[in-house]
């Protein structure tokens, strides 16, 4: 395969329409990390309509990465972690390579330890595993590389997952102590750069490459800041505060802006978590006078729900530092979808932050660009859509008539935008009216994760236990 058309096609990105984009869907929400689809893809479908093939798979809540005529997954089986690459044409497995993982990494009650979406060159395909580390695949199923890691320090599992820039595969691994971001040669697993990020907490969100005039930047969305990176370095660049406590969506751009988005218990105006001194606290709860407080010893609440958060080391105990930590986070956070203009240096809070919103804000969906304007959804079924130039409301917290939570990201294409509740409801909405308009709620009767890839006018999803391809 050739590599240089994947190098072109990541520079003509900034200049596509929505729903237009190279066609491969390399990486988590396709090219670029945008969520841009191609192709004019059905709006009505289901078990029964308009499938193209059905294909079961193992569980695990990565996403489709496709190359020409090949999709690759993640998922977690009998005890092993795969990766399985399966025809686009039928839906058909190709191959199946274990990773050598000797203890599965523990993971949210819904979560899964093959989490991350795996992300290709064209030449080689590269699969992480928290419980593992990363693994570098040609496209025939042969290893080409590995990488063990540690597993980054948090009972929920690992959530980011690989993207590729400049030659290098790039991984965050932020922790609740440790954390770090990690760029390897593509062509051989080597080591180029490492940054430290053990002054951040867990963080779930994938690295975003930012591409804008001649440059490009690694950016981070983490806890309490969005950071910048120089790509051949790793060193930062610039930094904005106004993050939640728990990173979970990715940033996107469009139109020279930037576009973050955090939410997470705590960060709200008028739902904020106080904490008292350490000092006063622990002079009334810490019954055996150690020092140190366990989990029976805080009193029930929002502040004891966020224990193991706060106990950053794992040992059972929170400490005077660690409490104080947690409670400097909760002082801090701040839940908003803001827009950064390219361009700064250093702090760039007061400088270079466009316009924020405070309201209506999704915890783990990322938003998606198209036709000028940004779209998001929050948990309850709750779109909202805003100008990117100014931040100006189209609408806000509308209610698309699919409840539930929202894990899966949306995706853009034909102009419209498509996105999946967990309980199995694919959303169709119109993405260039004045108003909410709602096009389909096409039930898939089994619970979504995954977030949609959609090339040439076909929509691949990943339920609990299929891979879809639907088509009109």
């Amino acid at each position: 395969m050739n590599f240089r058309p994947h190098l072109l096609a990541t520079l003509w990105i900034a200049t596509l329409p929505c729903g237009a984009a190279p066609a491969h869907w390399p990486q988590f929400r396709g090219p670029g990390g945008l969520g841009l689809g191609t192709g004019s893809p059905p709006v009505e479908m289901g078990p029964e309509k308009n499938v193209l093939w059905r294909a079961d798979v193992a569980p695990g809540h990565s996403s489709p990465c496709i190359w020409e005529d090949k999709i690759a997954l993640t998922a977690a089986e009998g005890g092993s972690l795969v990766t399985v690459c399966l025809s686009r044409t039928d839906g058909r497995e190709l191959w199946r390579a274990a990773a050598p993982t000797e203890k599965v990494e523990g993971t949210h009650r819904i979560g899964s330890p093959a989490a991350p979406t795996p992300c290709t060159d064209g030449v080689r395909l590269y699969s992480y595993f928290g419980s593992y580390g990363l693994l570098a695949y040609d496209w025939s199923g042969k290893e080409v590389w590995r990488r063990p890691l540690p597993p980054p320090v948090v009972e929920f599992g690992t959530g980011a997952s690989p993207v590729l820039a400049d030659g290098k595969v790039i991984l965050l691994a932020d922790g609740d102590i440790g954390g770090y971001l990690l760029a390897l040669d593509a062509a051989t697993g080597a080591e180029v750069w490492r940054t430290d990020r053990s002054e951040f907490r867990r963080s779930f969100s994938t690295p975003f490459v930012w591409r804008h005039g001649a440059e490009e930047e690694l950016v981070v969305a983490g806890a309490l800041w969005v950071r910048g990176y120089d790509l051949k370095t790793g060193k930062e660049r610039w930094s904005a505060r106004g993050m939640a406590r728990v990173s979970n969506a990715s940033p996107i751009a469009a139109d020279g802006m930037l576009l973050v988005s955090s939410w997470n218990v705590g960060g709200d105006e008028d739902d904020r978590v106080e904490m008292e001194p350490f000092e006063p606290f622990a002079k009334e709860n810490d019954a055996d006078r150690d020092g140190a407080l366990t989990l029976e010893e805080f009193p029930k609440g929002k502040v004891r729900d966020r224990f193991s958060q706060m106990d950053a080391d794992k040992d059972g105990r929170v400490t005077r530092a660690e409490y104080e930590h947690m409670r400097s986070m909760f002082a801090k956070a701040v839940n908003q979808l803001f827009a950064i203009k390219p361009g700064g240096t250093g702090d760039i809070t007061e400088s270079h932050v466009a316009w924020q919103v405070s309201r209506q804000l999704p915890y783990v969906s990322s938003p998606v660009a198209c036709n000028g304007r940004v779209f998001t959804m929050k948990s309850g079924g709750l779109a909202s859509c805003y100008n990117i130039k100014d931040g100006a409301v189209v609408f806000q917290g509308e209610r698309v008539g699919a409840p539930g939570d929202y894990y899966s990201s949306a995706v853009a294409a034909g102009g419209r935008i498509y996105i999946a509740s967990q309980r199995g409801t694919l959303v169709v909405l119109d993405a260039s009216g004045e108003k909410l308009n709602v096009l389909a709620r096409n039930e898939l009767e089994a619970p979504v994760f995954a977030s949609p890839a959609i090339l040439d006018g076909v929509v691949y999803l990943r339920t609990d236990k299929h891979l879809y391809a639907f088509k009109q």
